[in-house]
C-alpha cells in the first residue's frame, strides 16, 4: 500500500522495489516523501534477506525532483549539510546495489537519485536532465559529483550548465544510462536485471562494488591497497566458487548462478506490497 507521502515497498525474495508514487506531482519528492525513501532504503540495506533493490517511479514518471511547490511550507524539503538529503538517500552509502529503472522524466533532482543508484535501465522515450538550471535551483543530492564521475567531465559540464534535455539513445552512448529498454518495460527488465545480481556471490559482489566506490579521491597505491583487503573477508565465497567451477559449473559461458533463478512473467514481479 502507498503511504500518504507517495511511496510504497514490495519484496519479492531477494529483490526489494522501491516505488516513488505521486501522480498529482510528477513523482516530485516533497520533505514527507524524502524521509519516507531514506527509510525505505535504511530498511534494505539491514534487511538480510534482501540483495538488491529497485528504485522506481510509478505513473509513466521516474521522478520530476524536488517538488517545488512545497518550498516555503511545512512539507518543504530539508536542507542540511550533513545527514539525509533534500530528496532523501542520495547521501547513503549503501552496502548494497541499487538500480535505477527509469520511465519518462529522470530530470533534476529525480536525476540526482538516478545518479545515486548503481546503475539505470531507462525506456526509449525516457528523458534526462539538470532541468533545474531554469529555475535557479541548485544541485545539492551529488550532482556535481556523480555525474563527472558517470560521464567525465566535459560531458557533465556540458549537461549542467545547459540543462538540456537527454533522450535514451544519447544517454546509453555516453554512460548515463546502463540499458535502454522498450517503453513501459523499465521496472520489469531492472527486477529482472536485480535477480541476476542476486544470485551471484553477494559477499565478493558487495565487495567489489565497495571497493570501485571509496576508490574516487584515492592514489593508485592506496585504492589498490582497499581492493586488495577484500581478499580474506571473501575467501572462504571465493574457495567455495573455485570448488564449483572445477566441478564444472560456469564452463562455456553456461550460468554459475548459486541459487534458483527467477522466471519473470508477463509483467512486473508479483510482489507482497508493504
Amino acid at each position: 500500500m502507498t503511504s500518504s507521502a507517495g511511496v510504497r515497498v514490495e519484496k519479492n525474495g531477494p529483490v526489494t522495489t522501491v516505488i516513488m508514487d505521486r501522480p498529482q506531482a510528477r513523482n516530485a519528492v516533497n520533505g514527507p516523501a524524502a524521509a519516507e525513501l531514506y527509510a525505505a532504503f535504511d530498511a534494505f540495506d539491514k534487511d538480510d534477506s534482501a540483495s538488491v533493490a529497485v528504485l522506481w517511479g510509478d505513473n509513466g514518471t521516474f521522478c520530476a525532483g524536488a517538488d517545488l511547490k512545497a518550498f516555503g511550507t511545512p512539507e518543504s524539503n530539508a536542507v542540511h549539510r550533513s545527514g539525509p538529503g533534500p530528496m532523501g538517500p542520495s547521501r547513503m552509502a549503501l552496502s548494497k546495489p541499487v538500480i535505477a529503472a527509469v520511465s519518462g522524466y529522470a530530470v533534476a533532482g529525480g536525476l540526482e537519485l538516478a545518479l545515486w543508484c548503481d546503475l539505470r535501465v531507462i525506456e526509449e522515450d525516457a528523458v534526462m536532465g539538470v532541468f533545474c538550471r531554469r529555475w535557479g535551483v541548485p544541485l545539492i543530492d551529488g550532482g556535481t559529483v556523480r555525474l563527472p564521475r558517470l560521464i567525465g567531465h566535459s560531458r557533465a559540464m556540458d549537461l549542467i550548465l545547459t540543462g538540456r534535455a537527454v533522450a535514451a539513445e544519447e544517454a546509453l552512448a555516453i554512460g548515463l544510462a546502463n540499458r535502454v529498454v522498450p517503453t513501459g518495460e523499465a521496472r520489469a527488465r531492472a527486477q529482472e536485471l536485480a535477480a541476476e545480481l542476486a544470485r551471484l556471490p553477494q559477499l565478493c559482489l558487495r565487495n567489489d562494488r565497495m571497493s570501485a566506490l571509496t576508490q574516487w579521491g584515492m592514489s593508485e597505491a592506496d585504492a589498490m591497497d582497499v581492493e586488495f583487503g577484500s581478499m580474506s573477508r571473501v575467501a572462504a565465497e571465493s574457495l567455495e566458487g573455485a570448488a564449483r567451477f572445477a566441478g564444472g559449473a560456469g564452463r562455456h559461458g553456461a550460468s554459475a548462478a548459486t541459487t534458483t533463478p527467477y522466471l519473470p512473467g508477463p509483467g512486473p514481479m508479483a510482489a507482497e506490497s508493504e
